[in-house]
């Protein structure tokens, strides 16, 4: 692995860890067991860290908001769909643990993040208008406009809420709350399906707190 990489990689440890803010690009140094001019030399301070970064999330993010929306799709399909975005989330999670400093900050961020969300607030929408068309959703059209925006607000926060309950945050958790607020607008049938669709023990760890 190229020494870029292995800084990225070290400060995504750190970050997801500290937090952010709490990281120095000495640390990260220090971590890895280079000098901080090694690192210098690749990333002139933390905020091309940052970025670079979360070119990597976008990168990796990107291709999963083109599903095929022409194929009929059933709930393991969705709950696949929804688990893989998560999981790219978790993966990259400092970046939502304090998003609007983070934003407020790097003004390149904020209109990367804001073009990503908005992709990814047209990718559920099409999903949901294609659920429509086939019959598996029964709510108009401004319902599910909101609806996209309360599971958009879910996929962003619902990690770190997790994580200021001292729980360890779970991508299946957030992809079974993502589902039971889509569950009250489908058909009967495609609502079971989506109802049981959630292993037991996260219902079950949501149940119980």
């Amino acid at each position: 692995m190229k020494t870029r990489d292995r800084i990225l990689e070290c400060a995504l440890q750190l970050f997801n860890q500290q937090g952010e803010p709490n990281v120095s690009t000495l640390e990260i140094a220090n971590e890895m067991g280079i000098s901080p001019g090694n690192l210098y030399y690749h990333f002139h301070g933390k905020e091309p860290l940052v970025l670079g970064l979360f070119e990597r999330f976008e990168d990796e993010l990107t291709p999963l908001l083109d599903p095929p929306l022409e194929v009929r799709l059933d709930a393991e399909d969705y709950w696949l769909f929804l688990h893989l975005i998560v999981e790219r989330m978790a993966q990259y999670r400092f970046l939502f643990q304090d998003l609007s400093n983070l934003t407020g900050r790097l003004p390149k961020l904020a209109r990367g993040m804001r073009n990503l969300l908005n992709a990814l607030k047209r990718t559920l929408a099409a999903l949901l208008a294609s659920l429509k068309a086939q019959g598996q959703v029964t709510s108009d059209t401004r319902a599910l406009g909101q609806l996209v925006e309360q599971i958009t607000l879910t996929l962003l926060f619902s990690l770190d809420y997790q994580r200021v309950l001292a729980r360890e945050g779970e991508v299946g958790v957030v992809v079974y709350q993502v589902m039971m607020l889509v569950a009250p607008h489908l058909e009967n049938g495609s609502r079971h399906a989506a109802e049981q669709i959630a292993p037991r023990k996260i219902r079950l760890k949501i149940r119980t707190g």
